[in-house]
Parts: structure tokens; C-alpha cells; sequence
């Protein structure tokens, strides 16, 4: 099958995870994957798919079209697919506004209503595009992590612990508000320091906070020099969409996680089998305390979540499923 697919960019970290990841497994399996800018300007939108009748489907990933515009694209095109790995027909945590958005939700239902096919990268997401269309043309195919970039977090026993959190500026809003957690930690497990990966940074009364830009050549080596990992979102209808690629990172390095057990987060870490979980303030610090005194107990945790990755949240169960999805969608076309 020939496959184009509409992106922001090429860099954007959706398609870098959920798309060019999966490239080379899907040309080995026999099809094509190209990459197209989404055009942005009104003449380009009424033009959108005129020049990719030669592909055999075209993947729309995360990006909610005005409907006029859905439609002109399905009629267009041979197949259209959708990939999202957010709760995107609501607003996000941090707006004012609040979550729920009539125009998103509308342009939602159209959209998927649309396709042949809808990827969800969390079953949350799925069950949203199933109120529209039926069941079997919606699956999951979870975000997934290239394992072997990952070197092996050593676990060293030592004086304090370093915890991770890796982000960007508009993530790092949740991170500021778990601030008072950070700093009773901070207070009550001495010695442990936070690394901030990200292209901003905050401090934390009472827990010292490592600088650590992002690059994307770094990161994996950035992550793996760390002892915990940590993962704490709003529990609110957006947060419960996220695909949690942040704690897969951490956990493909064989770091333990402790996590607010809000969506798919619930799923990665389980209690004292790859991570913990916490929600009050004092679960965080017994759960901090614990991984601090034990280096057995962090390798433990961390190989066993390295573990799961590999078995589930690799690149290549990923594209096992992509190559699945595929080949029952040429059927499916064949058939009919």
C-alpha cells in the first residue's frame, strides 16, 4: 500500500513517535510511507488531495480540519485514516476556557466519521471515536519507544537518588503544580535532586533541580543516568487521553516509576511490579523513600518495566500492529 500522510511536521514528536518510527518495518512489509505538510492557508485547504490520487490512503494524524474541508478530502482519496494520540476534541488541561469545545467535538465526529480507519493511541481515545463509527474500524496502536536508543539505568547504590521528568514548556505547567509534592519530597528524603529535561525550566523550594536541555540525541543517555522516574498529570478528561510516552521512556531504561495512576499511566506502572503508585502527598514521599534506600529494588522494578516495553511498547510491536492494520484494510477494500 501506498500511504501519504498530512503532518504539522516531520519533527513534530507525533510523527517522529507514532509515524517515522515505523517506517522502515512498513516498506519491509511492502508499503510506502511519504510525509506531506498539512497546508495551512485557505487556497491550500481547498486544494487538500487533488495531488494524492496516486496513493492508495491517506493518513490524517492528530490535526482537526474545518468539516468543509474533511469532506473535499474524502472525496478525494481513495482511503482516509486518522491517527491521534490526544484528547483532541477537548480543550487541554491548562485552558481557561475549560474542556469541553462544541467546534472541536463536531469537527471530532467528522472526521472520524469519515475514515476507514481510525488509530487511537490508547483505548480512552478509542472509545471516544467508537460513539461515531463503527467498532472495528477504530483500533488502538499504542505510542511506542526504539528500545535500543535506551542504554540500561546501572542502579548504583549511592547517597541520594536523582529523579526525571522529561517535557516540554507546555507540559512543565503540570509539573509546576505538583510543585508542593517536589518539595516535601525534597524535604523528607535527603539528598534527592530532580533532572528537568525540557526547553524550560522551574525551581522547587527544598528539592534541587538539574538543568538538562532537550535534544533529541541526548535524551535517551539523559534519562538512563537517572535512578527514578516520574510521572504526574491532572486527573481530568484531558489528562486521562495522554498516551504517557514520558513514563515508557523512563521505563525503557530500566527505571522505576512513580506515577498518579490517571489513564494509560495506570496501565505502564503497577505497584511494586514495575513502579508505584501514588496520589497524596504522602504516597509520593513513602514511595521516593522506598526506591531511595534500595538499589535491588529499583533494578527490580526498572528491568521488569524494561521488560514490558519491549514485549509491548516497542517499535517493533508497534509496526506489528501497523502492518495488521494495513493488510486488513486491503482486504477489507478487496472484498467489497
Amino acid at each position: 500500500m501506498r500511504l501519504v500522510a498530512l503532518v504539522e511536521s516531520e519533527s513534530h514528536v507525533c510523527c517522529r513517535y507514532r509515524l517515522t518510527a515505523f517506517r522502515g518495518a512498513l516498506i519491509a512489509a511492502g508499503h510506502t510511507l511519504d510525509f506531506r505538510p498539512l497546508p495551512q492557508s485557505l487556497v491550500g485547504r481547498f486544494s487538500l488531495g487533488r495531488d494524492l490520487t496516486s496513493y492508495d490512503a491517506v493518513l490524517l494524524q492528530r490535526k482537526l480540519l474545518p468539516q468543509w474541508a474533511t469532506a473535499l478530502l474524502r472525496r478525494r482519496v481513495r482511503r482516509l485514516l486518522f491517527d491521534f494520540d490526544d484528547a483532541v476534541y477537548l480543550r487541554d488541561s491548562y485552558s481557561p476556557k475549560g474542556f469541553s469545545d462544541p467546534k472541536r467535538a463536531a469537527r471530532f465526529r467528522a472526521t472520524v466519521s469519515a475514515c476507514d480507519l481510525v488509530i487511537a493511541g490508547n483505548a480512552t481515545l478509542a472509545a471516544e471515536a467508537r460513539k461515531f463509527v463503527p467498532a472495528d474500524r477504530v483500533i488502538v496502536i499504542p505510542t511506542c519507544v526504539d528500545v535500543t536508543q535506551y542504554p540500561l539505568a546501572s542502579h548504583s547504590a549511592n547517597d541520594g537518588v536523582r529523579l526525571v521528568w522529561v517535557g516540554s514548556s507546555s507540559t512543565l505547567q503540570g509539573l509546576e503544580r505538583f510543585g508542593p509534592t517536589l518539595s516535601a519530597i525534597g524535604r523528607a528524603v535527603l539528598g534527592t535532586r530532580l533532572k528537568l529535561i525540557c526547553d524550560r525550566f522551574a525551581e522547587f523550594p527544598d528539592m534541587p533541580v538539574e538543568r538538562c536541555v532537550w535534544t533529541e540525541a541526548s535524551e535517551a543517555t539523559e534519562i538512563a543516568a537517572c535512578d527514578i522516574g516520574i510521572g504526574w498529570v491532572p486527573d481530568d478528561p484531558w489528562s486521562r487521553g495522554k498516551c504517557a510516552l514520558k513514563v515508557l521512556q523512563y521505563q525503557a531504561a530500566g527505571l522505576p516509576v512513580v506515577a498518579n495512576p490517571v489513564g494509560v499511566q495506570g496501565d505502564f506502572v503497577r505497584d511494586d511490579i514495575t513502579g508505584f503508585h501514588a496520589n497524596t502527598t504522602d504516597e509520593w514521599v513513602n514511595a521516593i523513600r522506598a526506591l531511595a534506600a534500595g538499589a535491588a529494588l529499583r533494578k527490580r522494578l526498572g528491568d521488569t518495566a524494561r521488560a514490558e516495553v519491549e514485549s509491548r511498547y516497542s517499535v517493533e510491536a508497534g509496526a506489528r500492529l501497523w502492518v495488521e492494520s494495513l493488510s486488513r484494510l486491503t482486504t477489507a477494500r478487496m472484498a467489497g
